[in-house]
Formats: structure tokens, C-alpha cells, sequence
């Protein structure tokens, strides 16, 4: 058995270290260890975004990243998003464009839209339905969820100086 290790990382503004084997992943270590169950699980294999947060401003599947290789970088999960209790405008979007039914995936795809609008905060439809493409949902249709993505996207724009 390997020997457990310490990692300390920021999550969510704040300053945090935690104790992990080396074989486990970012996401059961959110899930299982800090109690972060936004995040949710889905394939566990990277195919669906279902765990996506943001690990240095950077959407990554969180069940393909080793927890002990997030010493030092800061992680952003869907705890993180709301604004001291208030929506984000990016959840406001997604529950007024109804853009979600069972939640599974609407975590990753939030977290996944976050980064697309720092990278790009005026896409196109086709740079939109792109960036998601590594987000897999069963339910809602993609429709909803490019519309509420573009709203936000609308709103950051018109927020600006």
C-alpha cells in the first residue's frame, strides 16, 4: 500500500490541504474527503464532463487528474461559482433558459461555460456547441443549454465598462 499524502491547494478562494493516496482521483477526493458533492461523477472515464471543474482557470475532467498533482493550483468547483449565496449569472441562465432536468450534468457544463466566457467572452453559437462538446447530457437537449450560455455571455457584455 502506498503511504498517503499531504496536498495543499486553493479551492474555492480558500486555502486548503487534504490527505489522499496517490492513486486517488481529484474527484473522489472533492466528493468523498472535503465533501464537495457538486461535483458529480458520471463515466469516470472522461467522457462525459460531468466532474469538470477548473483547475488554474482550466476546465478538466476531475476524475483523470490525481489529487497528489494538485499541490499548489488552484481548483474551482461548482461551490465556488455562486456569488455569497446569490446565483452567478451563469446559473441564473441555465435555470431561466431551464437548461438542466436531472442536474447530473449541469455542474460540469457551468464550470465548462465559466471557462469558455474567460477565454472568450463574446462566441459564436458553433464556438459554444464546440467548447461543450465534452459535456454529455441525456436529458434537456443541448438547445437550452447554448441559449443559456449565450445569455450569459449577452450579460457579461453589457456588465462591461
Amino acid at each position: 500500500m502506498s503511504k498517503k499524502r499531504i496536498v495543499t491547494c486553493t479551492i474555492n478562494g480558500r486555502d486548503e490541504s487534504f490527505l489522499c493516496q496517490p492513486r486517488q482521483t481529484l474527484l473522489e477526493v472533492l466528493r468523498d474527503v472535503l465533501d464537495l458533492t457538486g461535483t458529480k461523477e458520471g463515466c469516470s472515464n472522461g467522457n462525459c464532463g460531468a466532474c469538470t471543474v477548473l483547475l488554474n482557470g482550466a476546465a478538466v475532467d476531475s476524475c483523470l487528474v490525481l489529487a497528489v498533482e494538485c499541490e499548489g493550483v488552484e481548483i474551482e468547483t461548482i461551490e465556488g461559482v455562486a456569488d455569497h449565496g446569490r446565483l452567478a449569472p451563469v446559473q441564473q441562465a441555465f435555470l431561466t433558459n431551464a437548461a438542466l432536468q436531472c442536474g447530473i450534468c449541469t455542474p460540469g457544463f457551468i464550470m465548462s461555460t465559466q471557462a469558455l466566457l474567460h477565454e472568450n467572452p463574446n462566441p459564436t453559437e458553433e464556438q459554444i456547441r464546440f467548447y461543450l462538446a465534452g459535456n454529455l447530457c441525456r436529458c434537456t437537449g443541448y438547445d437550452k443549454i447554448v441559449r443559456a450560455v449565450q445569455q450569459t455571455a449577452d450579460h457579461k457584455i453589457a456588465d462591461a465598462p
